[in-house]
C-alpha cells in the first residue's frame, strides 16, 4: 500500500474515551487562533469506521513467526512468516492466509495460556492513508483494531493528518484519525459510543475487513447506524455461507457494497461485448452450457459471476449439487425462459503462483447443445492463457476473447471508486438474489 504525503497537525495521543470530542474540538481551535490566514480545516465529506482485525499477522507474531508490524500489509515479511509457519505445521506452504492455515495458527495460539501472550511488535494500524482513500478527503476515519491477549478495557488515540494533494492549494483539508484498540470483547462493549463517533448529518461507511456476522453486536450496530457496510468477499473463509447472510441484509434494507464484485467488471463488459451483434444475441436463448473456473480458495467470484449471467438471462436455478474432488467441482440446473434447461458448471483450479485475490477468475465457457447456434465464447486470464477452456470440447465455432490481467484490484483502490458511488448496485443485489436461491437448493 503506497501512502500519501502527510502533514501532521496533531500525532497520536493516547486519551481516555470521554475525551474525543474535546481533543479533536482543541485541535481545530488551535490551529484557528494560530492562523492569520485560513488554516486547516476538517474536510466535510464523510466519516468512514474501518474494522481492521489482522488477527492473522497477531498470531504469527504471537508464535514467534513474524517481527514486523502489525499493519494489515500482506507485503514480503508477512508472506515469509506464512510460509514459515506452514512449513512448521507441515500445511502447502503457498505464502497465503488460506482458512486451513489460519485455523492451525488459532489452535497453536490457544495452547498458550492467556496471560502469557506478549509479542512487541509495533501496531500502526489506525495511521496510515492509502493514496486511492487519501484523495476522497474523508473527514473523520475510526478504526477499530481487536487485539489479542487478556481483556483490558479499551484505550484511544487521537490524530489529524492533511494529505497533500498534487496541484492544491496551500490551504489543507485534513482528517481526523480515531483509533480504538481492545480485545474482540472489549470493543463488543462500545458499540454505541463508536456509531456516535460518526459525524452527524455527512455519509457514513462501514468498512468491515473480516466476514460478516450478524449476530455480532458490534457489526450489526455499525450496520445500522451507516449509509453503506463496505465488505470483500474475497476474503470470506465460506462464501457460500456468508452471502446467505449478506442477501438477508440486504433483505432488512441495508445498503451493501462487496468490492469482490467489481474486480468482476471486465470479465462482464467482455462477455457482454462478444453478445453485440444482433444475430449472437438472438443466440443467446440457446445457450444451456456453462463452464466458470477460478483459483482455488474462495468461489466467490465465480458465484457472483454466475448469479449475474443467470440474473440477465432470467435462468431459474433447480438444482445444486457439489460433486467435489480434486476441482471441488459444483454443478447448478437452471430452467430458461424457453422452459431449456441450462447446467453450469464451477470449478476451482489449483494454480501454482497465486494473485494477491483469492479466488479470481481464470476461465469462462459458454456453448449451447443446438450446433447451429452461434454463441460458443470463450473468455480466459491472459495469466493461464486459454488451453483447458478450449480443450474443453465443442463441434461450434467459438468467440474467444483475453481478459487483461488489471494490476488496480486491490481492495484500497476499488474502495476509492465504491467513495464515489451513491445509491444502491441493483445489478449486485439481482445477481447476489440469484446466488441466494442457488445456495437454498444444496441438500
Amino acid at each position: 500500500m503506497t501512502t500519501t504525503p502527510l502533514v501532521a497537525l496533531q500525532r497520536p495521543k493516547d486519551i481516555s474515551l470521554d475525551e474525543i470530542e474535546a481533543e479533536l474540538s482543541a485541535i481545530w481551535h488551535s490551529q484557528s487562533a494560530d492562523s492569520l490566514n485560513q488554516g486547516p480545516t476538517r474536510a466535510s465529506t464523510f466519516s468512514m469506521v474501518i474494522y481492521e482485525p489482522e488477527e492473522f499477522q497477531q498470531l504469527l507474531a504471537a508464535l514467534g513467526f513474524y517481527e514486523g508490524p502489525i499493519d494489515g500489509i500482506h507485503g514480503p515479511m508477512t508472506k515469509a512468516a506464512v510460509q514459515d509457519a506452514q512449513k512448521s505445521y507441515g500445511r502447502s506452504i503457498t505464502g497465503r492466509v488460506d482458512p486451513g492455515t489460519l485455523a492451525k495458527l488459532r489452535e497453536e495460539f490457544a495452547k498458550n495460556p492467556i496471560d502469557r501472550i506478549k509479542f512487541d511488535n509495533p501496531n500502526t494500524r489506525g495511521f496510515s492513508i492509502s493514496d486511492a482513500i487519501a484523495v476522497q478527503n474523508p473527514g473523520r476515519i475510526i478504526t477499530l483494531c481487536p487485539v489479542l491477549g487478556e481483556d483490558q478495557g479499551v484505550t484511544a488515540q487521537v490524530s489529524a493528518y492533511c494529505p497533500v494533494q498534487q496541484g492544491s492549494s496551500n490551504h489543507l483539508i485534513c482528517c481526523e484519525y480515531i483509533t480504538l484498540r481492545g480485545t474482540k470483547a472489549a470493543l463488543e462493549r462500545v458499540g454505541g459510543l463508536v456509531a456516535s463517533l460518526m459525524m452527524p448529518d455527512l455519509p457514513k461507511f462501514v468498512w468491515w475487513k473480516a466476514t460478516p456476522n450478524p449476530d455480532q453486536v458490534l457489526f450489526k450496530t455499525l450496520a445500522d447506524s451507516c449509509n453503506c457496510l463496505i465488505l470483500d468477499s474475497c476474503y470470506f473463509s465460506d462464501p457460500e455461507s456468508e452471502f446467505l447472510k449478506i442477501h438477508e441484509l440486504i433483505d432488512e434494507g441495508t445498503y451493501i457494497a462487496d468490492l469482490n464484485w467489481h474486480r468482476l467488471q471486465p470479465w462482464q463488459e467482455l462477455m457482454a461485448a462478444a453478445f453485440d451483434p444482433p444475430e449472437r444475441r438472438a443466440s443467446l436463448i440457446e445457450a444451456d452450457q456453462l463452464a466458470i473456473d477460478y483459483e482455488k480458495g474462495n468461489a466467490a467470484q465465480a458465484l457472483l459471476y454466475l448469479g449475474w449471467i443467470a440474473s440477465r438471462l432470467d435462468w431459474q436455478p433447480i438444482a445444486f449439487e457439489e460433486t467435489g474432488g480434486d476441482y471441488d467441482l459444483k454443478h447448478v440446473t437452471f430452467k430458461g425462459a424457453n422452459q431449456r434447461e441450462i447446467t453450469a458448471e464451477l470449478a476451482a483450479i489449483p494454480t501454482a503462483d497465486w494473485g494477491e485475490i483469492l479466488g479470481d477468475l481464470v476461465g469462462i465457457r459458454i456453448t449451447s447443445t443446438n450446433l447451429q447456434a452461434d454463441c460458443c465464447t470463450i473468455l480466459c486470464s491472459e495469466t493461464t492463457g486459454c488451453m483447458r477452456m478450449e480443450a474443453g470440447g465443442s463441434a461450434q465455432a467459438c468467440q474467444t476473447e483475453v481478459v487483461s490481467s488489471l494490476s488496480d484490484q486491490k481492495a484500497e483502490f476499488l474502495l476509492s471508486q465504491q467513495l464515489q458511488r451513491w445509491g444502491h448496485d441493483v445489478l449486485y443485489e439481482e445477481s447476489l438474489a440469484v446466488v441466494a436461491k442457488i445456495l437454498k437448493l444444496r441438500g
